[in-house]
């Protein structure tokens, strides 16, 4: 009887157990995943002229074209000496997002906690390897000074020609040569030479003879880091314009002289020569233009003012433009309305040529320059 009693009561106290209400685990919280948002590279940047030096990446013809501009930063990184590139120029061809440009240098720049350069990308018709999709200028600071006297910015000198449609190919050596003829006669007109040259782009109408071309560029300028790029894919004339910079070999007069050489035609809407002596410049990114009126090409120039004057720097201060037009219209128009921004007493140095394409579908034209900083 009391065995039996004992088992009711270890039954009962087992349906207490049983009854007694279970604390429910906690729901773990769904971890979800933020991607870190890269800072934009900055919109101006300040350098010394006297301790700037020029590298371009290899080309490659392997992989798509984020591959290629990671590939060609890693590679600027190990022949600058530790050098702080403080500008980027990608000219871009095929039919890769330009805009992965911006955004790689960002992601890339950040991770090795370094400062971001501006960024200037361009898209070309071709570029002279196969499969290649981006080549990279960089612009970088040293430690040490390497230009004591300072730096000349040469304009594009440009050759043109007729096309003949009759010919399955389109040579520009002769054009190459003329084109060479107008840097030698700025080079001398401001007392540099050849030997001065840091760095050259060629921007041409074809590569049909492209090795004929580079041997002559990188005979006439053995130390200048080159680019040689077709501007556009189907051009309507033949063309080479090949702008440089090369270092001074005495201190000018002045920390800025405008100089048209003898031999070369002056004229009313650029200088030939940007002669800097050794003090700061600035650099900036390109500044888009969307749709085609006289307003939006005002309005582009307007907010490169602005990021200029935000860095302490006027427009009236600008030694060297680059600017990217897409159409002839939008050229006409960008020649008509610039003066109204930059200095007509003193026109700076430029180039100024039609190209294939820019970040943005909606774009008509962009615009980069250097300026002296007061």
């Amino acid at each position: 009887m009391r065995l039996m009693m004992r088992w009711i009561a270890l039954l009962g106290v087992a349906g207490l157990l049983c009854a007694a209400p279970q604390r429910k685990k906690k729901p773990e919280k769904e971890i979800t995943q933020t991607l870190e948002v890269l800072p934009d590279p900055p919109a101006v940047i300040k350098a010394d002229t006297s301790r700037l030096v020029f590298h371009v990446s290899p080309l490659s013809g392997k992989g798509l074209l984020s591959q290629q501009v990671r590939e060609g930063i890693r590679a600027i990184w190990r022949t600058n000496n530790k050098a702080v590139v403080v500008k980027l120029r990608a000219l871009v061809a095929g039919t890769g997002d330009m805009r992965r440009v911006q955004s790689i240098v960002s992601e890339m720049f950040s991770e090795k906690r370094l400062p971001l350069p501006v960024v200037n990308v361009v898209q070309v018709g071709v570029l002279p390897l196969e499969g290649a999709q981006v080549i990279l200028e960089a612009t970088s600071v040293t430690k040490k000074p390497v230009n004591p006297h300072g730096l000349a910015f040469i304009s594009g000198q440009g050759a043109s020609g007729p096309i003949n449609a009759e010919q399955p190919s389109t040579p520009i050596t002769g054009l190459t040569a003329k084109s060479l003829a107008g840097l030698r006669h700025a080079l001398s007109g401001v007392g540099s030479t050849a030997a001065d040259v840091t760095r050259v782009t060629c921007y041409t109408s074809s590569l049909d003879d492209y090795s004929d071309v580079h041997r002559m560029v990188a005979t006439e300028f053995p130390h200048a880091a080159l680019v040689i790029a077709q501007a556009e894919r189907a051009p309507l004339a033949a063309l080479v314009e090949c702008e440089a910079v090369a270092r001074l070999r005495k201190a000018p007069s002045s920390g800025l002289q405008m100089v048209n050489p003898p031999g070369l035609t002056p004229s009313p809407n650029f200088s030939q020569v940007a002669v800097v002596g050794p003090r700061q410049v600035a650099f900036t990114g390109t500044q888009l233009a969307f749709r085609f009126q006289d307003s939006d090409v005002r309005l582009a120039f307007d907010r490169l003012k602005s990021s200029l004057e935000q860095a302490g720097v006027s427009m009236r201060d600008v030694v060297m433009s680059n600017i990217y037009p897409l159409t002839g219209s939008i050229q006409q128009k960008v020649r008509a309305i610039r003066f109204e921004f930059y200095n007509k007493e003193r026109p700076p140095a430029s180039t100024m040529i039609l190209f294939q394409g820019l970040p943005s579908l909606d774009a008509s034209f962009g615009v980069d320059v250097v300026a002296v900083v007061p």
